[in-house]
């Protein structure tokens, strides 16, 4: 019994470790609403709001909710408007985040 209380434990330790971080120019953001078509809007950390797909190497794979923290890059000709979906946290990710410091202007706003 306590071989699966510490694989279990482990398996969350290496979920923790492996907390995918925003590298140079991708933002974090809350799925704010879906619009069908593998698009959906995304409240981004820098205050704007985005449309975002899924690419489709990640459609059938990634599946987001209204209320997700997602990991987007933004595309090359149109920055302040548009972008890519490229991963979707977990609970415990989002919790690593909170405690590292990512996730404190997600507080701020009174919409997230």
């Amino acid at each position: 019994m306590s071989k699966k209380k510490d694989s279990v434990t482990e398996a969350r330790e290496a979920e923790i470790k492996r907390t995918k971080l925003p590298r140079k120019g991708q933002l974090i953001g809350v799925l704010d609403r879906r619009l069908g078509g593998s698009r959906a809007y995304v409240k981004c950390m820098d205050g704007k709001t985005r449309i975002c797909r899924i690419p489709g190497k990640l459609k059938r794979r990634l599946w987001a909710r209204e209320g997700d923290i997602i990991l987007i890059e933004p595309w090359e000709f149109d920055k302040e408007r548009k972008g890519d979906i490229i991963f979707k946290y977990t609970f415990n990710q989002v919790k690593n985040l909170r405690r590292k410091g990512y996730l404190k202007s997600i507080d701020e706003f009174e919409d997230f």
